[in-house]
């Protein structure tokens, strides 16, 4: 079994000049990869390496892997802080309707009768209430808002139990609602509530891997998303009957946004990708940014989405 070494800073830009990686200022490449991890900066390096995927592209500068690495970071950021929109978006939005439709207190959102009557998923609701009941107890005890009202009224209102639920929860949570309450929660966002179910993982999972700082831009979701009306509006071509961007990339992420996303939240998330893409490609020089649109999955179109109904 083979095994790993610890390496120096020295002995880390050795073995990328010797894949052929040039530096302007070792010194500075050597405080990046102290700060930034050489294992997590080298995974950006698959867009510079030559036909056999072993040496870098001849040329290709350290402060260009960096600019990728930089760029997936700012990346991370604008697509982080508009998930946390949709986020507070749909915990305000399912606890106002079943606060509504069933009651706001304990025995109401944790009660079993309120959701689904499909004995295929009783299990599931069973399981997910008792995460429920977990992470209220434990989140709930240092948020503000809940000792408040266990203190003061001795129970803790759905609206702001959401608060400690996780997106991942809450998500599922949809999932087990009775259809009239998904339907409503759904007609909010104008979606079908088909797309909001596949939609909500797929939203959480990026959401934990913009947390995490894990590679985003050429991240692959594990269920493609179903065909929509922006994928025909921006022509973007067909290989097999299947679209070849907007299913299981981050373009496809992106037309779940337009879709849940308020038009200007959405305006302004594009013109920040816009931005951080076109200062990218003022750093390139061995590749060229549609290399980099191609493996996020953006058509080279893809600023027409925004003005899109």
């Amino acid at each position: 079994m083979k095994t790993k070494t610890f390496k120096t800073l020295d002995e880390q830009i050795d073995i990328l000049k010797n894949k052929g990686l040039v530096f302007d200022d070792i010194e500075n490449a050597k405080s990046i990869l102290l700060r930034e991890n050489y294992f997590f900066l080298s995974g950006y390096r698959h867009l510079f390496l030559d036909n056999d995927g072993r040496f870098f592209i001849e040329g290709t500068k350290f402060r260009e892997l960096y600019a990728m690495f930089s760029f997936d970071r700012q990346l991370r950021n604008i697509i982080f802080k508009n998930i946390l929109i949709v986020e507070n978006n749909l915990k305000s939005i399912l606890s106002y309707v079943m606060s509504k439709n069933h009651g706001f207190k304990e025995n109401n959102y944790l009660n079993p009768h309120n959701f689904v009557k499909d004995t295929r998923k009783s299990r599931q609701i069973n399981d997910l209430l008792r995460k429920m009941k977990r992470q209220i107890n434990v989140n709930g005890k240092q948020h503000s808002a809940t000792a408040h009202y266990m203190i003061n009224y001795g129970y803790i209102p759905l609206w702001i139990a959401v608060k400690v639920l996780s997106f991942g929860i809450v998500g599922e949570l949809y999932t087990i609602l009775q259809y009239q309450d998904q339907k409503e929660i759904a007609d909010v966002f104008d979606v079908d509530i088909n797309n909001m179910v596949d939609y909500l993982p797929i939203l959480a999972n990026y959401r934990n891997l913009c947390a995490h700082e894990d590679i985003c831009y050429n991240n692959k979701i594990q269920k493609p998303i179903e065909d929509s009306k922006y994928h025909k509006l921006l022509y973007i071509p067909l290989a097999d009957g299947e679209y070849i961007y907007g299913k299981d990339d981050l373009f496809a992420l992106i037309i779940i946004l337009k879709s849940i996303l308020k038009f200007d939240d959405f305006n302004l998330m594009m013109n920040e990708i816009s931005y951080e893409l076109d200062r990218l490609s003022g750093i390139l020089n061995v590749i060229k940014i549609e290399k980099v649109l191609h493996a996020m999955g953006f058509p080279n179109n893809y600023k027409e989405i925004v003005r899109l109904d």
